[in-house]
């Protein structure tokens, strides 16, 4: 039981980081990661890889919210005004180094759910590209094509459109 304590517990704070941009919420990030520890310390001992657990905690944190997703998305979003934060309640943020983040973050939202995932695994929790395969059950190769697709699209959305390109904008015409 202690080893396997020592063995979790330095991998906590980064599901929590993994959990928090999946899910975009940080209580219900904490309740992924408590059931993600659940699970874990339920199946130790079916654990195939005897050598460092994080790729198997990350796989179960993974499929677990993949599982609220599906189950969530038949279902409306309900927010009590009390356990809104600010960002529900429309109150823009002052400082510039806020905005930046809120920005990355809201494009990294945008990204579809398989290219989001790759994208923090790898670059956010310094996964190999065989441990996030690993973890999402996928082919190496697919990893590799959902990253460079994932960071050529959010490069494009953070730097706008291209010269020439300008998104909803209305050309009009001066009448002489």
């Amino acid at each position: 039981m202690s080893d396997m304590l020592h063995q979790i517990e330095p991998v906590i704070p980064a599901l929590r980081r993994y959990a928090r941009a999946l899910v975009r919420n940080h209580a219900a990030a904490d309740d992924l990661v408590q059931d993600c520890l659940e699970r874990a310390v339920g199946h130790w001992h079916q654990r195939r890889d005897t050598g460092s657990p994080r790729s198997w905690l990350f796989a179960i944190l993974h499929n677990l919210a993949v599982n609220q997703f599906r189950s969530a998305s038949a279902r409306a979003r309900h927010v009590a005004i009390d356990e809104a934060g600010e960002h529900e309640l429309g109150q823009d943020a002052v400082q510039e180094q806020k905005l930046m983040y809120q920005d990355v973050l809201g494009k990294l939202g945008k990204l579809p759910d398989e290219q989001r995932a790759v994208l923090l695994l790898i670059a956010v929790e310094d996964l190999t590209y065989a441990e996030a395969a690993k973890v999402l059950n996928i082919p190496v190769g697919t990893v590799m094509s959902r990253l460079s697709r994932a960071r050529e699209k959010l490069q494009q959305e953070l730097e706008g459109p291209a010269d020439n390109q300008h998104r909803n904008v209305v050309q009009l015409r001066s009448i002489p």
